[in-house]
């Protein structure tokens, strides 16, 4: 009998796959193992992903074993040769003890960026340096809110600007999120934070996999607070330009890090680049006309407009704008709405890729 155990991909490239295996009952883990994947994935049109759970066999030295390869990745003689090429260049000669057997189902699925599973989206949005890109935030609340993913507010750089702070704060607790409003730099509300994260991860809660990713704009203070609050994660931060106040990317590939809470649970933490590329006019993230029930606050109005087929934009008798001008709906978060409608309508689906 085969010796399968379960266990977490933790980063991938080139068609080799970082995993760390896991016991399910108790969610102790190992060192990371590294490993191939069945050549049938591709044929089932699956391509195992970061955060995916997985079962992996050692491998069984055949000499025929068709491993898979992502699309555009070249890993040297071997991986052409299992494509059905003939091979060339330098070949590269990388032990591999074990093969990935199987993916687990999946609660979730990103494509931009590469993620599975993930369970909680800390949005951060910066107070001040840069200023707050409100778009992109609500973008990725409706993006979150479709995939099943719990968004969690974080309005970094509160010390800079404490008046816009508090705006900010206000704006997302009106539509139902949780804030912490902090300042990674000095310290400012991060024990709340590391509290919070500590509660979702607590062994009492029965879960061994909490997974989640930090996101918003370049230059918030992403990697800063990552650091402060998982001193072992070790990551570098990246400086804000002057010139354009935009941030110098520092992380390039997905990659997901176990790392241990106050409660003594455990939070998989994604570190992701690309999660403010949100081109909704380039990829087909779900069907316009559902992008009212991804606004959490405009769920009590759907069905109560005087016209059937309201838009929410500014039709007479909506009942999202007279919620807004009650002062329940924030008028920023009304101005995402229709923004993102805009870009949705403005390229037809079929134009745009599924993912």
């Amino acid at each position: 009998m085969k010796d399968t155990k379960f266990g977490i991909i933790t980063r991938g490239v080139g068609g080799l796959y970082g995993v760390r295996t896991v016991d399910p009952e108790n969610g102790g883990i190992s060192e990371e193992v590294l490993c191939r994947a069945r050549g049938i994935f591709r044929q089932n049109h699956i391509t195992p992903t970061v955060g995916d759970e997985v079962k992996i066999e050692p491998v069984d030295g055949s000499a025929n074993e068709d491993w898979f390869v992502p699309d555009g990745e070249d890993c040297g003689r071997d991986a052409k040769k299992s494509r059905g090429g003939n091979g060339g260049g330098k070949k590269q000669d990388i032990r591999v003890d074990f093969v990935i057997d199987e993916i687990l189902p999946r609660r979730n699925l990103l494509i931009r960026p590469p993620t599975a599973n993930l369970d909680y989206l800390f949005a951060v949005i910066p107070a001040a340096s840069p200023a707050p890109d409100l778009l992109t935030a609500d973008k990725l609340t409706v993006i979150a809110e479709n995939y099943g993913i719990e968004t969690v507010i974080i309005v970094n750089k509160s010390d800079l600007d404490p008046e816009s702070s508090a705006r900010l704060t206000d704006i997302y607790r009106t539509a139902g999120y949780t804030v912490f409003p902090v300042s990674a730099e000095r310290g400012d509300g991060m024990d709340a934070l590391a509290a919070y994260i500590a509660e979702i991860t607590a062994p009492e809660t029965g879960k061994t996999h909490i997974s989640g990713a930090f996101a918003g704009v370049s230059g918030g203070g992403k990697s800063t607070l990552m650091t402060a609050l998982f001193p072992d994660l070790q990551l570098k931060t990246g400086g804000v330009s002057r010139k354009t106040e935009r941030g110098r990317h520092t992380t390039r590939h997905v990659e997901i890090y176990p790392l241990e809470t106050a409660s003594g649970g455990r939070f998989w933490l994604a570190d992701t680049p690309g999660f403010s590329m949100l081109d909704f006019t380039r990829f087909n993230f779900f069907p316009y006309d559902e992008l009212a029930a991804s606004f959490r606050e405009f769920e009590e109005c759907l069905g109560q407009c005087r016209y059937t087929k309201c838009t929410h934009r500014k039709e007479e008798g909506c009942a999202v704008i007279e919620k807004m001008n009650d002062g329940r709906i924030a008028p920023s978060r009304h101005e995402s709405y229709v923004r993102i409608y805009d870009e949705q309508r403005s390229v037809p689906e079929w134009k745009r890729r599924m993912t």
